[in-house]
């Protein structure tokens, strides 16, 4: 694992945080690397309907994080940290220090905090899930607790039959239980805007999505990947512009539909930011350009420190 830190900007979709990293990354000098915390723009060829960095934007400073996987294959977090961690050398290479920019709250806590280190292991869990079905959860924890009494007094939340299975399928493989406790709430600074304006926002994003041609690259990706993930397949915009390739609905609805989608997407996001993450938030206002919002981000920053990034 690398000793990288970075600073970390959050928010929801269309609250303007990637102008406002790239600004930061490529005003440095060197220009600090920028690491993308977005689960869609991992997916190769999902450009348009992610508003993934245009070649002109990658050309001003290095980014990582994106087009990891091609979009008919599995993706998980443990997958984004497992190519960041490959890219770490690169990243550190830059000689700057890098910038964290995006709205997947899983992702941005995966860099800060790590993940569960045990690896999966299919026929444990698939043998604590027939126990759990069979017998029932005080059979499941009767089990898992005589594998490792002492790692099954650490166990968070033990009536929760998930958290049980998962416990059960380490110990079972020989790995330790996380450490039980609280998690500190990771530091960040992000951007939102009132809910009114979000949505304005959200509207003309959709269809600007549509009008660069969003329904023609779903017809390159139908061509290219015959069997979409399911990640891929139902990502918001790409649902949309599916169904109007099928004749189910014409563009125009397809338009309300993905701005509807972006709506309660954002909203999510919001709710996760406020009760997993110790956000600095930047309010932006009618007259706050691009340049005035990442001052007010240098300042958090600069008063913050970076957080440490697991990779």
């Amino acid at each position: 694992m690398s000793a990288l830190a970075g600073h970390i900007l959050v928010g929801p979709t269309a609250a303007g945080k990637s102008a406002v990293a790239l600004h930061l990354a490529q005003a440095s000098h060197p220009p600090r690397p920028l690491i993308a915390a977005d689960s869609m723009t991992v997916y190769r060829g999902m450009d348009i309907g992610t508003a993934k960095p245009e070649a002109a934007e990658r050309a001003m400073a290095p980014m990582f994080g994106l087009d990891l996987v091609d979009p008919d294959q599995p993706f998980s977090t443990g997958d984004y940290l497992a190519a960041l961690r490959e890219a770490a050398p690169a990243i550190a290479a830059c000689g700057a220090t890098p910038i964290v920019v995006g709205g997947t709250g899983l992702y941005v806590r995966a860099l800060i905090e790590g993940l569960d280190s045990a690896p999966s292991d299919p026929l444990h869990r698939a043998a604590a899930e027939a126990l759990l079905a069979a017998e029932g959860l005080p059979a499941l924890q009767a089990a898992t607790r005589a594998l490792n009494p002492e790692q099954y007094a650490r166990l968070r939340d033990p009536e929760n039959p998930r958290r049980v299975v998962r416990a059960y399928e380490c110990l079972a493989s020989g790995h330790p239980l996380p450490v039980a406790g609280e998690r500190p709430k990771p530091k960040l600074a992000g951007l939102r805007l009132p809910p009114e304006e979000l949505r304005m926002r959200i509207d003309r994003r959709a269809r600007q999505l549509f009008a660069r041609g969003l329904v023609d690259e779903v017809r390159e990706l139908r061509r290219r990947y015959p069997k979409l993930s399911e990640t891929a397949r139902h990502a918001i915009g790409y649902r949309e512009a599916a169904r109007v390739l099928d004749g189910e609905i014409d563009e125009e609805q397809a338009i309300r539909l993905t701005a509807i989608r972006t709506a309660q997407y954002s909203k999510r996001q919001m709710t996760w930011f406020r009760h997993q993450a110790d956000v600095e938030w930047v309010d932006v206002g009618p007259r706050d350009d691009t340049l005035r919002l990442a001052g007010r981000i240098a300042k958090i920053w600069a008063a913050r420190g970076p957080a440490a990034l697991r990779i």
